[in-house]
């Protein structure tokens, strides 16, 4: 099926996030906001059905829960998931999560604590919360929603909430072969850790984004992936689940005016 051009940036942006989780294998598959929930779930729906995923709660379900009220909607269980087994996957490494950061910087170290001097910030936050545990012992990605030198800083984030490519900061025998960062979706790109030496760089961009746009609301260097290309459009099949997994159109909210997933000239 050809893509639609009636389509939200909000549901490009589940689109590309839900390629965060193909070819993943039987992992945990979680979606800390609309966005990237809604990602995981089609993900599960379309490409990767062998995700694991719950009702938010305890218990594997066979569908995604759809969000918000569910009317007479049944979920369809498939196992109950304990507390213990949760953190058996997660400390093993069976998990990939997309989260939310305040702060990235050029080695996918995350902030979400604080901005300034950790003694005397400007803003506190949420604190590190699990992040540690989880950045460093199974797969993550980011997405970022607005795509700016805020988000995205020189130099190092203020406070290391989540762990990154920074060679510096991993001390001898310090186990890494569970933790990477997968994919960085904005609202005007798709980034990675894939160029030489884990250097940040751009796989698509999104209709109507230039990559000098996302360089200059970056800040620091980008490079452009070997195949950079435009993010791919929702499919029609690929909108009504989204529309079936988000029934009260939260998606809309999610994003600061909720443009067309094609920016007009």
């Amino acid at each position: 099926m050809t893509a639609t051009c009636e389509f939200t940036l909000a549901e490009l942006l589940i689109v590309a996030a839900s390629e965060a989780w193909r070819d993943n294998g039987e992992v945990i598959a979680s979606g800390l906001g609309v966005i990237p929930r809604l990602g995981a779930s089609l993900a599960k729906m379309t490409h990767s059905p062998e995700l694991l995923m719950t009702d938010s709660e305890a218990f594997l379900v066979e569908e995604p829960i759809p969000l918000g009220p569910r009317g007479d909607y049944v979920p369809r269980y498939s196992g109950y998931l304990s507390f213990e087994r949760v953190f058996e996957c997660v400390w093993g490494g069976r998990r990939h999560a997309m989260i939310g950061p305040t702060q990235v910087d050029r080695w996918g170290q995350t902030n979400l604590s604080c901005i300034g001097d950790y003694q005397k910030p400007k803003v506190a936050m949420l604190g590190v919360r699990g992040l540690p545990g989880n950045s460093i012992n199974h797969i993550n990605s980011l997405f970022v929603p607005s795509h700016n030198t805020r988000a995205f800083v020189a130099g190092e984030v203020d406070m290391v909430s989540g762990v990154g490519f920074n060679a510096e900061r991993w001390k001898e025998g310090m186990r890494r072969d569970l933790m990477d960062i997968r994919l960085v979706v904005t609202d005007l790109c798709v980034m990675d850790f894939g160029g030489p030496d884990r250097a940040p760089q751009v796989r698509s961009l999104h209709p109507g984004v230039t990559f000098e746009e996302v360089q200059e609301k970056t800040g620091f260097e980008l490079l452009k992936a070997a195949d950079l290309k435009q993010t791919v459009a929702p499919t029609l099949e690929q909108l009504a689940l989204i529309r079936r997994l988000d029934p009260h159109d939260y998606r809309a909210a999610a994003l600061k005016g909720n443009p067309p997933g094609i920016r007009q000239a």
